[in-house]
């Protein structure tokens, strides 16, 4: 408390915040990490070793370069600094190499490349309108998105322990997302174009930043009852956003097209053959869609309804398989996906299309998308949740609902991502960071909305404690079970699901959310 005072005093409190984080993220350095070390790793290889033209063909290891370009001129910067370190984390024919300097370098990067993340939040938080006005720094909506953003439970762990790039990637995000409050439309687009041809997972939010841009920028007037005036559509502007999509597109992807690699490296950026769910099934409908299939599956069998030779074995026993094969239920394409994304995104468009409600619409409008994809797509990462997430922070301290869907969004989205870390030492770090994110997060939102109703009703806080039971069976009593042999995916299975519920949960009570407000009527003028 005296550090906080001393930072209030100074008014440097957000780089204690920064600093406090950065120094946790120092310590989480020795901490477990997934294949995804090996795979940057590979990717540093890849990139310093190989002339371009075989960066997408390249695969000696079995992590091939499956980013668009951007990440991968990333990693070939990277790759040049690494080379001072350990020149032998630069050899494609390393698989699985490891030493202690590759291990401080890729860490440190990844915490050297959140400083874009910081300045982003930064950026974000100039943003946020207070009408009340509040004495205690710590009760201020500026404070405690700082807090929700920088300490961020899921981007601590994915990034710091179980290991990806995620941090930088959010920041542009973010940014983006400051600039389009701040009305420099140009640069927010820019930033976007940039983010999509780093990693492509953010084509989830493209719909609302296409739709946003048009409706808000190249159109320059509204009629008096908000409605468009399409007379006031500008042709300059359209061509402004044309000339940023194409010239980074251009930037990006031009050697690929001038080499005739174009469709290697989308085949590379959109395996469709690897299946409907990721190695786990992240908790969304389709979970719910699998788990249904299999309880119809012993149903069936127990009832001898169905042939036990005629059921892939995978279904019954492996359970968490890339490519799942359901028995009862009708498989699940790639096409039928898309069209369920699309069907679940098109309200949230209309809406921002027909209820203009300014930047905020645009966020609620791009977290919708961000859910309705990872509700809905093909073979989509557990890790995609933050998407929606973070994003949703920067909301969650302007009104008392969606500070309640945030609440519940957050809590169940994190304890989703608990089994990344599955080993033994992992799990006390896990289970602590979480439950003080997520008492500081209730603690603080119940404090900025004190005079509003409670945040959560009694069945969300019932089934927000049932997360505990949950942990509980998974990790201390299932493992010594008899069931752990025969049915190795249960903990799993009930994660996903449990999860999931939440999930949809706070998705419909979103779009509930967003299709009843009333939208706001502003004339704009050229």
């Amino acid at each position: 408390m005296a550090a906080l005072r001393m930072a209030t005093g100074s008014d440097n409190w957000f780089s204690a915040l920064a600093l406090g984080v950065t120094l946790l993220k120092c310590l989480l350095i020795p901490t477990y990490h997934s294949t995804d070390f090996e795979v940057h790793r590979n990717w540093l290889a890849i990139t310093h070793s190989l002339p371009v033209s075989q960066w997408y063909y390249e695969a000696t290891s079995e992590w091939t370069l499956d980013y668009p370009p951007f990440f991968a001129w990333f990693e070939y910067v990277l790759s040049h600094v690494a080379k001072y370190l350990d020149r032998e984390m630069l050899n494609v024919h390393n698989l699985n190499y490891s030493s202690s300097r590759t291990l401080l370098f890729q860490r440190f990067s990844v915490i050297f490349t959140d400083a874009l993340f910081v300045y982003a939040v930064h950026e974000c938080c100039k943003c946020i309108e207070w009408k009340r006005a509040s004495k205690e720094l710590t009760e201020k909506p500026k404070f405690i998105l700082s807090v929700l953003l920088l300490w961020n439970f899921g981007l601590l762990i994915v990034d710091h322990i179980h290991f990806q790039y995620n941090g930088f990637l959010f920041g542009l995000m973010l940014l983006s997302i400051a600039r389009l409050f701040q009305k420099r439309h140009l640069e927010g687009a820019f930033l976007f174009a940039v983010l999509l041809h780093f990693k492509h997972i953010y084509l989830y939010v493209a719909p609302a930043y296409g739709i946003y841009l048009l409706r808000s920028y190249c159109f320059t007037a509204n009629k008096p009852d908000g409605s468009i005036r399409w007379s006031s559509f500008s042709f300059v502007r359209v061509i402004s956003l044309g000339l940023i999509v194409i010239l980074v597109s251009a930037l990006s992807l031009g050697p690929f097209l001038a080499l005739n690699q174009l469709p290697q490296v989308f085949s590379r950026l959109f395996p469709f053959k690897r299946g409907l769910c990721h190695a786990y099934w992240a908790p969304n409908f389709w979970a719910l869609y699998n788990a249904l299939d299999k309880m119809l599956s012993i149903t069936g069998l127990h009832l001898k309804l169905l042939d036990p030779n005629k059921i892939p074995k995978a279904s019954m026993t492996s359970g968490l398989v890339q490519q799942f094969q359901h028995t009862v239920l009708p498989s699940v394409t790639p096409l039928a996906t898309l069209i369920c994304t699309l069907i679940a995104i098109l309200p949230s468009i209309f809406c921002l299309w027909f209820k203009p409600q300014g930047p905020r619409g645009f966020l609620r409008c791009l977290i919708l998308c961000a859910l309705s994809s990872f509700m809905f797509g093909w073979h989509v990462h557990e890790k995609a949740i933050l998407l929606a997430i973070l994003p949703m922070s920067l909301l969650s301290v302007g009104k008392a609902g969606d500070a309640s869907i945030f609440l519940i969004l957050t809590t169940t989205g994190h304890y989703s991502l608990f089994p990344l870390l599955f080993t033994a030492p992992e799990l006390p770090i896990k289970i602590l960071l979480m439950l003080l994110f997520t008492i500081y997060s209730m603690t603080a939102l119940k404090t900025l909305f004190r005079k509003e109703k409670p945040l959560l009703n009694r069945m969300e806080k019932f089934y927000l404690l049932g997360l505990g039971p949950l942990e509980i069976c998974c990790e201390f009593i299932f493992p010594f079970s008899s069931w752990k042999m025969k049915y190795p995916f249960v903990p799993l299975l009930l994660t996903s699901v449990y999860c999931a519920v939440g999930i949809t949960y706070a998705w419909f009570k979103l779009y509930v959310s967003v299709l009843t407000d009333l939208p706001v009527f502003k004339t704009k003028k050229p």
